[in-house]
């Protein structure tokens, strides 16, 4: 398979370029957009949460802190939420290609993957840039957010090639995905800190893989501090646990594909 994958290399890098055009196409800036977007989208994040709001997390009287949490927060989990929305329609948008006798298959998560990433690494470029401006520099720590970030592709790309298969044989996932994400997303702290829920509601939102990935990152943007790892193993597992079965199921399928398609 990596051998075909090899093979097929320029095609891959046709597939990362497509996806990262097709969103400015006509536009007379063209990828700087990648930069512009989110740079004004965290700058209004900052702007608002920060002066006019004045949103302080619990317990800190920097007016900054609630700002740079969300944002932390809500950069990780759009780039996971895009992994699982784009997965899931993946197959279906690629049809004319999958119904080549040749085409690898394969090919088209890792383009999604590709392409998922340099988006996010630009987005987490301009987060930077602005932690620096700011004087609020992670150092070392910056480091940490890779074993994250490897966590939040793991599971968001396995989610959403898993919901992709199915979705090809029952349309019907489709509709009930993007439902759950919504669920999900407010199920996570991401606009609210843990420590205001409920202790009850407390003990159930400890099993959601995605709580530990994303206070890992604000950890590291808040304190400068390495992510807690002992309560990021478990959500790695889990992480482990869905590709693995994303790729089972996707293996087993994939010669139902081309039919169902």
């Amino acid at each position: 398979m990596i051998r075909e994958l090899w093979r097929w290399r320029g095609l891959a890098q046709s597939l990362v370029r497509r996806d990262l055009e097709v969103r400015s196409v006509r536009a007379l800036w063209g990828n700087a957009w990648l930069v512009i977007n989110p740079a004004i989208q965290i700058l209004i994040y900052v702007a608002v949460f920060a002066e006019i709001l004045r949103a302080k997390l619990p317990g800190d009287s920097d007016r900054l802190a609630y700002a740079l949490y969300l944002c932390a927060g809500l950069i990780a989990w759009n780039h996971f939420a895009e992994l699982v929305a784009r997965g899931q329609n993946l197959f279906q948008e690629h049809a004319p290609l999958l119904k080549g006798p040749r085409f690898p298959r394969s090919l088209l998560p890792l383009s999604l993957l590709g392409s998922s990433t340099i988006r996010f690494a630009f987005v987490g470029a301009v987060f930077m840039v602005l932690l620096v401006s700011l004087d609020r520099w992670p150092g070392l720590a910056t480091l940490g957010a890779l074993p994250l970030f490897a966590c939040q592709v793991m599971l968001g790309l396995g989610l959403g090639i898993l919901a992709g298969t199915l979705n090809v044989f029952f349309h019907d996932v489709g509709q009930i995905v993007p439902i759950l994400m919504q669920f999900w997303f407010w199920l996570t702290p991401v606009v609210y800190p843990l420590e205001i829920v409920p202790e009850a509601l407390r003990r159930v939102l400890v099993w959601n893989p995605m709580l530990p990935i994303l206070s890992g990152y604000q950890r590291i943007v808040l304190s400068g501090q390495w992510p807690d790892w002992w309560s990021v193993a478990p959500a790695a597992a889990v992480s482990l646990g869905v590709g693995l079965l994303s790729w089972i199921v996707f293996r087993t399928l994939n010669a139902d594909l081309q039919d169902e398609l």
